[in-house]
């Protein structure tokens, strides 16, 4: 199945990541729920850096979720609003932090960026119509 949710934050590295917001701070808690037990990641986001720690504090965002749903996050099996519309996690707070989780985890390995695909659709279309009378 590959690198579960737990590993994959306890791996994340202190730092800087472009990849995230500048203006956007918050808290996030993630609730992973399985066999009657629920494990608590605390996420603290802020400068574009990400702290995680094991905690039930409470935070600005709470996400709740099966253990398996945060494990699909974790490998790109899954994207963050997908399983938001399917039920599938739970949300409680300021939801505009849910989009910094697609940041943070992986998406689906064959995913490609909006910008790449709208580069390649133009310089399809410009290379399409050169030869032409």
């Amino acid at each position: 199945m590959g690198t579960t949710a737990a590993d994959y934050l306890a791996a994340l590295t202190p730092g800087r990541r472009p990849d995230l917001p500048e203006a956007t701070a918050g808290t996030l808690r993630l609730d992973a729920r399985e066999d009657g037990r629920t494990d608590h990641w605390y996420l603290t986001v802020a400068d574009q850096q990400v702290e995680v720690s094991r905690s039930s504090e409470d935070a600005d965002l709470v996400v709740r979720a099966p253990r398996a749903v945060f494990d699909r996050l974790a490998n790109g099996g899954v994207h963050v609003s997908e399983a938001l519309l399917r039920n599938d996690l739970t949300v409680q707070g300021n939801i505009r932090l849910l989009m910094l989780l697609r940041r943070i985890f992986p998406g689906p390995a064959d995913a490609r960026h909006p910008r790449a695909l709208g580069r390649a659709a133009t310089t399809g279309r410009a290379g399409a119509g050169e030869g032409r009378p």
